[in-house]
């Protein structure tokens, strides 16, 4: 019987593969050890902080409003930031956010 992983650990490996683990642990912000240890299912503590760590930086989401692939923290960003009102294009962005059905929802 196998069960599939879960979403965050494939792009986890994805990108340890595209890169390297040492790359992909620095864009992350943990150690190299720590990334090696989750990618080989020993890492000794909980995984939900390197899990949502991978999920902003690495998920990739179409925008309706730009019509091309965001990363999730830069939608998080945009979508639940303070409206930017020196800038009309970025904030007719953050209006079109504002009315997104896949609009993240805030901690």
């Amino acid at each position: 019987m196998t069960t599939s992983e879960p979403r965050w650990l494939a792009l986890l490996r994805a990108e340890a593969a595209r890169t390297s683990i040492a790359a992909t642990a620095d864009r992350l912000g943990y150690s190299r050890t720590s990334i090696s240890l989750v990618l080989a299912g020993k890492y000794p503590g909980q995984t939900d902080r390197v899990a949502k760590a991978v999920v902003q930086l690495l998920e990739v989401r179409e925008c309706p409003h730009l019509r091309r692939p965001l990363p999730e923290a830069e939608c998080r960003a945009m979508a639940l930031g303070a409206a930017p009102t020196h800038h009309p294009m970025k904030l007719g962005h953050w209006r079109a956010c504002q009315r997104c059905p896949s609009r993240p929802q805030g901690d």
